[in-house]
């Protein structure tokens, strides 16, 4: 489907701002999924289109990161293949895997996530130590967010960040640039399936990836300035962003449950 120049403007407007904030702490598919869809985009054309801003925005902020000599290649390598080969799986299974559990599952982790970053005392850029090793964490905890990734999605940045922090032992800056490498990872393998089913509106996901990326490299130089005292609490409001986003769709099980509860 085609946009006109206006609309296609302001969805590259809204790219290079989800670029920025998600070079930071995540959650940019916030404001671009609904503007795709505000745009007349389907949900399913409108998540496959969005993976193309989705990857440039990962990839940009991971080169940003690389630049200034934050990832840690040996570890995140592995990482990275594990989450993107699983993210492929998890593209072709998403007919197959029951959405009603992930759409539960996810707000409850993300608020989880938001109250680890807000109440944790020690969260910093110092790294600490490991509590699992780098291989392991690539053989189970990477495959687990990849294929996540691949079928749903929300979070996945968010997830990967907790991990590398809490069992991995990274200080915050440093998660937040190897959470980029392995997120570029299962963004363009999920991004191959959308493509080979033809779902991916190139030349809007295209124009939308180009101005991610540039927004993604001034998120990448602030994180990398001003560090954990911009990441953490720019998590934190990401994370209960997501979790209200995914709560307000009237479907979500979660939200019934818990309507179920207080209606007692």
């Amino acid at each position: 489907m085609g946009v006109d120049v206006q609309t296609l403007a302001l969805l590259c407007a809204t790219a290079a701002l989800a670029g920025c904030v998600d070079a930071i702490g995540g959650g940019g598919g916030l404001l671009t999924v609904p503007a795709l869809m505000l745009a007349g985009f389907d949900p399913v054309t409108a998540i496959a289109t969005n993976k193309a801003q989705g990857a440039a925005s990962a990839a940009s902020s991971a080169l940003a990161f690389a630049r200034a000599r934050i990832v840690d290649w040996r570890a995140t390598a592995t990482v990275a293949l594990a989450a993107g080969a699983a993210s492929i799986f998890g593209a072709l299974s998403v007919t197959h895997v029951d959405r009603r559990v992930l759409e539960a599952l996810a707000p409850a982790l993300l608020v989880a996530v938001a109250l680890y970053f807000l109440l944790a005392p020690r969260l910093s850029d110092t790294d600490a130590r490991a509590r699992m090793a780098p291989a392991l964490f690539a053989a189970t905890i990477a495959p687990l967010i990849g294929f996540y990734d691949g079928v749903f999605g929300p979070g996945a940045g968010s997830f990967y960040t907790i991990g590398f922090i809490a069992l991995l032992g990274y200080g915050v800056l440093r998660a937040t640039a190897q959470t980029k490498v392995a997120n570029a990872a299962s963004n363009l393998g999920s991004l191959a399936l959308y493509a080979a089913t033809g779902a991916v509106v190139w030349p809007v996901g295209l124009a939308m990836a180009l101005f991610a990326f540039l927004g993604a490299q001034v998120g990448a130089r602030l994180a990398i300035r001003v560090g954990a005292r911009l990441i953490r609490p720019l998590l934190v409001v990401v994370c209960c962003a997501m979790a209200a986003k995914l709560l307000s769709d009237p479907a979500n099980p979660l939200r019934h449950a818990i309507g179920a509860v207080f209606s007692r």
